[in-house]
């Protein structure tokens, strides 16, 4: 295989703390060198929010897969049709938005693994495996292990399911999103609401019932996330989001110049 490093998700079970960067303006590999060099080690490409095609999507994860670090999806809601050709181009992470029972998760599930548990369809050259043409047997089998298949609970209803949903055989990872979970229940800007943090820890602890990991995206208060690792959600950080970064190093750069401007002109005087 090329994933020639620990696997994220070994490394999160071994509770490691691995870095991730969201890619949404983005739209060429250089981001992965970018990434690489600043010590991130993994991307989150978000199809749901933004305009990045899938094949832009598979070029910017095989790159990363190249590089020893991993490129995930987050596909668009409800899409399951784009599953297989995302994990064909070489993306090792596919991240279902908005699920909310249990035949939802096993629909993603479905299109994510090859059978017996699914019904990827079969191909013969991956980049996973660097295009080596091996016997469908070990094809399959080494790319089921290169594949990590994740949930986003977001709403009650999702919630409300994570013990059913966190059943789910091939199921990797329950991610738990705050920010519009925290919508849905009416706490609207609040991602630390009481109730919100109670219902972090109810998908922990139904991951943890059965074997899988569990995440939280979208929180940046450090009690809040120190509370939460602690009892025992896996330490994928959301660390930044390119969009972010661009504009708030803009917003910088600009105030940089306007203030170095100000002092050239009032040392002329």
């Amino acid at each position: 295989m090329l994933l020639s490093d620990q696997r994220v998700l070994d490394r999160l079970r071994d509770g490691e703390p691995v870095l991730a960067l969201g890619i949404r303006n983005a739209r060429t590999t250089e981001i992965v060198r970018l990434a690489r060099c600043a010590g991130f080690g993994m991307l989150w490409i978000d199809l749901e929010h933004c305009s990045i095609t899938v094949d832009q999507a598979a070029q910017i994860a095989a790159t990363a897969l190249d590089l020893g670090i991993e490129g995930w999806v987050r596909t668009t809601e409800r899409d399951c049709s784009v599953i297989g050709r995302l994990l064909d181009g070489g993306v090792t992470g596919i991240i279902a938005p908005r699920i909310e029972t249990a035949e939802e998760a096993r629909q993603v599930v479905s299109a994510a693994r090859f059978p017996p548990r699914g019904l990827r369809s079969q191909i013969t050259l991956l980049p996973q495996l660097g295009y080596r043409r091996v016997p469908p047997a070990e094809l399959m089998r080494d790319a089921e292990h290169a594949t990590s298949v994740h949930v986003l609970l977001e709403s009650a209803k999702g919630i409300a399911a994570a013990e059913a949903i966190a059943a789910v055989d091939g199921l990797d990872i329950l991610h738990v999103g705050v920010n519009d979970l925290s919508v849905d229940l009416g706490h609207v800007g609040d991602p630390t609401h009481d109730e919100v943090i109670n219902a972090c820890q109810h998908v922990i602890a139904a991951a943890k019932r059965h074997g899988k990991l569990a995440v939280v995206g979208g929180l940046a208060d450090p009690v809040c996330c120190g509370e939460l690792f602690r009892a025992g959600a896996a330490p994928l950080i959301f660390a930044a989001i390119d969009t972010d970064l661009l504009a708030s190093g803009l917003v910088q750069r600009a105030q940089e110049w306007r203030t170095r401007f100000d002092s050239m002109m009032n040392q002329q005087t």
